[in-house]
């Protein structure tokens, strides 16, 4: 809504005048939390988004379907495809969102270890998910989240093609 909005409209929608909003915004004036409150109904936003490092928070990324970029990964899993769906420069938590696909000649392959958390979305097949000792049959529509710090993978492909969503988390040192 705020983009849309006048400052006249928006100062009358707050209930302060047009000349108080102009002061405000050109930082000759510091409003109260009363005015802040008011502002923030007229802008359908709750008061606390006047408070958040926005400046740094502007990264945005759209990523066209089969444009990802292709990560190569090497030894164990080569047949394992990696499409990068997105990435954020800003920000202290680092979030990896990949395209996974089993080609015909993928292995299981448990032993993934890393650091944060791993959420695991089943697009295709079956498999059988090996998380430290224990584990679970997934399918298509099935999902999975857990710490990455424990061993982790495909222990059996039960059924192709295999593709899934992982996304993993972790915080920026």
């Amino acid at each position: 809504m705020a983009a849309d909005v006048s400052g006249g409209e928006l100062a009358k929608t707050s209930g302060i005048s047009a000349s108080m909003l102009s002061r405000i915004e050109r930082g000759l004036v510091s409003p109260s939390v009363e005015t802040l409150e008011r502002l923030a109904n007229g802008l359908g936003v709750p008061a606390s988004r006047f408070f958040g490092d926005q400046a740094r928070r502007t990264d945005f990324c759209h990523v066209r379907a089969g444009h990802g970029v292709l990560v190569d990964r090497i030894g164990a899993v080569a047949d394992y495809r990696y499409e990068l769906l997105g990435h954020l420069l800003s920000g202290n938590l680092f979030v990896e969102p990949y395209l996974v696909t089993l080609l015909p000649g993928a292995d299981p392959y448990v032993t993934f270890q890393h650091p944060g958390l791993k959420f695991l979305y089943f697009l295709s097949g079956e498999v059988r998910y090996r998380y430290g000792g224990r584990t679970a049959e997934v399918r298509a529509g099935d999902s999975l989240l857990f710490d990455a710090t424990a061993l982790h993978g495909i222990e059996a492909i039960q059924t192709q093609p295999v593709s899934y969503l992982s996304v993993v988390f972790t915080l920026r040192e």
